[in-house]
């Protein structure tokens, strides 16, 4: 059993831990002696390298920090979407650019999927960027249609095995092959005993949630932020939220463990990386704008309301972070035999 490297502390108390931190960096930054090979950098505007289409909970993550880190910089950070291939078209962008600081990544946690799912692709290796900061983080959550009679974990397990035994199918909904949604669902039924349950691939949030609204499919696991409005509506069904906590969005809704079902932790994270080769100087100052960034109460709102959690910390908790699910998507990729293509 793994032990997850970002265990029970709230994402409060990390962010807490890091400003504490960040307020060395800013004094440094301030300072004309700190930082002395990377004193010049930012000289001009620095780029969010998002890997995905405008609009979505990875690009939100971006554009919520930038004025807060621009107000720091005293440089402008603006968006660039490269959109493609589960992120890696962005991921690859910036494992290959300059180590100078001025092509930055927003990744999610599929940065630590798509090189074991995409067989037959060369996919960017995440373990070369280089770790900045997190900048939230959201429970997955499993999430049913009114049309099926469970109303809580013990009694959706109960149900699906009966369908099973009894030859009917059971399908779920995924964002995507390979997709972290995929692969949550195929570790959660790897902890449950294995039940047959058929997989449906969507391309994307959005029409995954119109055929699960409508009971076509039968459940499926998302972000927090993804599903909260439906949550809201009545029209979907929480059972369990993954991460090692209740969601404060969602104060009702039990956590796995909770639930009865022991080694199952999963949360959906959104971190800045650099790359390779990215000097620790510049780290340091990308790592305290952020911090600072993370601080507003009004980006602080924003995220909560969301269903999400503010980040922030230090680079170090990122890299453990990202180290612990490429290894752990790892194994449940090639158990399960999870493709992206």
């Amino acid at each position: 059993m793994r032990h997850h490297p970002y265990p029970a502390a709230t994402r409060r108390t990390v962010l807490q831990q890091g400003l504490a931190g960040a307020a060395g960096i800013a004094a440094a930054i301030a300072s004309p002696q700190g930082f002395a090979q990377g004193a010049a950098w930012p000289n001009r505007p620095v780029t969010l390298v998002v890997g995905y289409p405008p609009g979505g909970q990875t690009d939100f993550a971006g554009r919520m920090v930038t004025t807060g880190m621009q107000t720091v910089l005293g440089q402008g950070v603006v968006i660039d979407n490269k959109a493609g291939a589960g992120g890696n078209i962005g991921t690859d962008n910036v494992v290959k650019a300059a180590p100078d600081g001025y092509r930055l990544l927003v990744g999610n946690g599929n940065i630590t999927l798509n090189p074991h799912t995409y067989r037959n692709t060369a996919m960017a290796d995440p373990l070369k960027l280089v770790p900045i900061g997190l900048l939230l983080t959201s429970s997955l959550v499993l999430a049913v249609p009114n049309t099926v009679p469970a109303k809580n974990v013990k009694e959706f397990i109960e149900w699906v095995k009966a369908q099973d035994k009894a030859g009917k199918d059971i399908d779920y909904a995924s964002a995507g092959p390979g997709s972290l949604t995929h692969a949550s669902m195929e570790l959660f039924r790897d902890r449950i005993g294995k039940p047959k349950m058929n997989h449906v691939p969507y391309k994307g949030s959005g029409p995954a949630m119109t055929d699960l609204i409508s009971g076509r499919v039968s459940a499926m696991f998302d972000a927090a932020s993804v599903v909260a409005p439906f949550i809201k509506s009545g029209q979907l069904r929480p059972l369990l939220v993954t991460g090692a906590k209740r969601v404060p969005a969602f104060p009702d809704i039990p956590t796995a463990a909770e639930s009865g079902v022991k080694d199952f932790e999963v949360i959906s994270f959104i971190g800045l990386y650099g790359p390779p080769g990215l000097p620790a100087d510049i780290v340091a100052k990308a790592n305290g704008a952020m911090n600072t960034a993370l601080k507003d109460p009004k980006i602080q709102a924003g995220i909560l309301e969301r269903g999400d959690e503010p980040g922030g910390g230090t680079p170090e908790q990122l890299a453990k972070l990202t180290r612990y699910y490429f290894d752990l998507w790892r194994d449940i990729v090639k158990a399960n035999d999870i493709r992206a293509e």
